[in-house]
């Protein structure tokens, strides 16, 4: 059922190159190739271009001489003990290393030719070489979150793009989402995704910012009267970039023509989602399901059936879409944890009416800015909810609610089932896709 079916901000168009990641000798040929672009990233937020005459918007993709000045001294990868030396080759606790500088990520090579052109580990030997034969445009990232604020305006100030015309400036990630076509939308995730790691020791990075490695395995670090650091040994010696499975749901009732819908109390005015929560450890994602739509909604959900994923890089969640089943004339309950300001059943033609509605999955920079608030923790004042019952556009095409837009997977179950995308009840295992799932 989702194997056919691509989430916003999933299905990177790049080869990864992953066995490439530890040769220092091809990453630093290929970073400074002429087709190689840049995403820029300060302390999260990306770097969007406004093109001039077109109202139109989106992800800066910069040359490596733009960035050039923002990315230290080379080698840029392979670095060792002082600046400007390059490492042994065959050290591994050196393989593609940055120990300074502002943190690169290797994203990938965007192939030209479908059936791929990229070339095994076996073909560098002479980097420089088989980078010229490389057909398509390596990507990096960087985040200049660390640099100097007037360094970083006057590098964007003499980029390509703003001496053609475009203006340029760091947006918050969500509302940046809308200047993303499908394409940019994947190679964003990606990137984002990597500069969000959690570790309590010093690191420094390895594999082109793939893995983060105890900078008390270097081999010039003093480690005088210390013991050695467990994460020199074993499988657990690298730290890498995290990810944090949510679960995400929509409960359909037996007839299928209802749909649970909640409110967190910090959302924007009006606007209900489908239930969502992380993954707690020791627990299935069937299990996560249940728990979750009975803690925030008092419901108990059965025939549970997975629809699709979305990578959501904010700052680092893997969003697995459901599906279940649910009785609507069961009592809804909000006081359990406490999370929800309201939970209600919405009927197949209020959600249609509100996905007719020009407004009615649109949201202002201030909206994804609080829905943002809700992850990242500011003790905001709870939203005020000015929802009414039903979901029948007034007199004055007033909306009663708003719901997620496409680029969300919460909503694409609610827009799927609301569509008739998917049929509850259909056999005897839950779920019968039609169309394109």
């Amino acid at each position: 059922m989702g194997e056919a079916f691509t989430n916003f901000l999933g299905g990177s168009p790049l080869n990864r190159l992953s066995w490439l990641r530890t040769s220092h000798s091809f990453l630093n040929a290929v970073v400074v190739s002429p087709t190689t672009r840049w995403i820029l990233f300060n302390g999260g937020q990306p770097l969007i271009a406004s093109h001039p005459g077109t109202q139109t918007r989106s992800l800066a993709l910069l040359s490596t001489d733009d960035v050039k000045p923002l990315l230290g001294a080379e080698p840029f990868f392979g670095q060792c003990e002082q600046e400007g030396e390059h490492c042994a080759p065959d050290v591994p606790v050196l393989e593609a290393a940055r120990v300074r500088g502002p943190p690169i990520v290797f994203l990938g090579l965007e192939e030209a030719e479908a059936s791929g052109s990229a070339l095994p580990s076996s073909d560098f030997k002479d980097p420089h070489a088989a980078v010229e034969k490389l057909k398509g445009t390596p990507y990096f990232s960087v985040d200049v979150v660390d640099l100097d604020e007037n360094k970083i305006n006057e590098v964007i100030e003499n980029t390509e793009l703003a001496k053609d015309g475009s203006t340029l400036a760091f947006l918050e990630p969500r509302a940046a989402m809308s200047s993303l076509d499908v394409y940019t939308a994947g190679i964003f995730a990606e990137a984002r995704s990597m500069f969000c790691p959690a570790c309590g020791s010093p690191v420094y990075s390895l594999w082109a910012g793939w893995k983060l490695a105890c900078t008390s395995l270097l081999p010039w670090a003093d480690n005088a009267d210390k013991k050695p650091c467990p994460s020199g040994q074993g499988l657990h010696n690298f730290a890498h970039p995290r990810t944090d499975p949510v679960v995400i749901m929509a409960a359909i009732d037996e007839s299928g023509e209802k749909i649970l819908l909640g409110r967190n109390k910090k959302f924007p005015v009006k606007f209900y989602s489908a239930l969502a929560g992380f993954i707690e450890p020791g627990e299935s994602f069937e299990d996560a399901v249940k728990r979750e739509m009975w803690e925030e909604a008092g419901v108990k959900v059965w025939n549970i059936r997975y629809h699709s994923g979305q990578p959501w890089p904010y700052p680092a969640n893997l969003m697995v879409g459901f599906y279940a089943t649910a009785d609507s004339s069961a009592p809804i309950r909000t006081d359990l944890d406490n999370e929800l300001e309201d939970a209600r059943w919405y009927t197949r033609e209020e959600v249609l009416a509100v996905l007719r509605h020009p407004s009615g999955t649109n949201f202002s920079r201030r909206d994804y800015k609080k829905l943002a608030e809700i992850q990242d923790g500011p003790d905001n004042k709870p939203a005020t909810n000015n929802t009414q019952s039903g979901a029948e556009v007034n007199s004055n095409n007033e909306l009663p609610f708003r719901i997620p837009s496409s680029t969300a997977i919460a909503g694409v179950l609610i827009q799927h089932w609301a569509e008739g995308k998917i049929l509850v009840g259909a056999d005897v295992n839950g779920f019968t896709a039609k169309g394109n799932l």
